[in-house]
């Protein structure tokens, strides 16, 4: 069973077939292509924390309209035994490709997910996943931590990057629809993006 329908419980059953399908992860490797109609970043005085982040495959400085997107989720069971998800989120823009990475696993004790983001990583947080009207999948971050090294710092939560995904499926259309905001209690919203994507064949 996957991490995530572990996390969902009796909620995993009122997603979106395509959603359920999708989060099953019967099969080892998830890619898909789309579009991001549109990606957007916070205040420019944060454009060299984003370009560190950049190297990190965390966060990127680029914003802009119809930006060709891949994902590929790829489960695997590590040394420890424990179950996990690589998510590569990957943005073709005009002159550069950035990366919005992460590596996920289940904690069944609190029933939340572990959210390990970059590479390596620099910023950990707590998922907590629900199910929303339309049968959509929405995914909210909680506690977050800086990771340095093998040190964890917790963030106070005016430093935190707050995020919120909505996943939903388009039957008319036959695509994945997704939706990102990341906000800042003091700042606003510093990152977000939003389009679709069809699974490769």
């Amino acid at each position: 069973m996957s991490i995530y329908r572990k996390a969902l419980g009796e909620g995993f059953h009122r997603l979106h077939p395509m959603l359920q399908k999708r989060y099953a992860f019967e099969e080892p490797v998830f890619q898909a292509s789309g579009v991001m109609h549109r990606i957007a970043g916070g205040p420019k005085w944060l454009s060299l924390l984003f370009r560190l982040g950049a190297r990190r495959k965390l966060v990127f400085p680029e914003s802009g309209t119809d930006i060709p997107f891949t994902i590929t989720n790829t489960c695997f069971t590590n040394s420890a035994g424990d179950k996990q998800i690589h998510w590569e989120r990957r943005f073709c823009f005009p002159k550069k490709v950035r990366y919005f990475n992460a590596l996920m696993s289940l904690d069944e004790r609190r029933m939340v997910v572990k959210d390990y983001l970059g590479e390596p990583p620099l910023l950990y947080a707590d998922l907590q996943f629900t199910v929303v009207s339309r049968y959509e999948l929405r995914i909210e971050s909680l506690n977050q931590r800086l990771v340095l090294g093998k040190m964890e710092i917790p963030l106070p939560r005016f430093l935190q990057g707050l995020a919120t995904v909505v996943e939903s499926y388009d039957e008319l259309q036959g695509v994945f629809r997704i939706c990102v905001d990341v906000k800042n209690p003091m700042l606003g919203k510093v990152f977000s993006y939003e389009g679709e994507f069809t699974p490769d064949a």
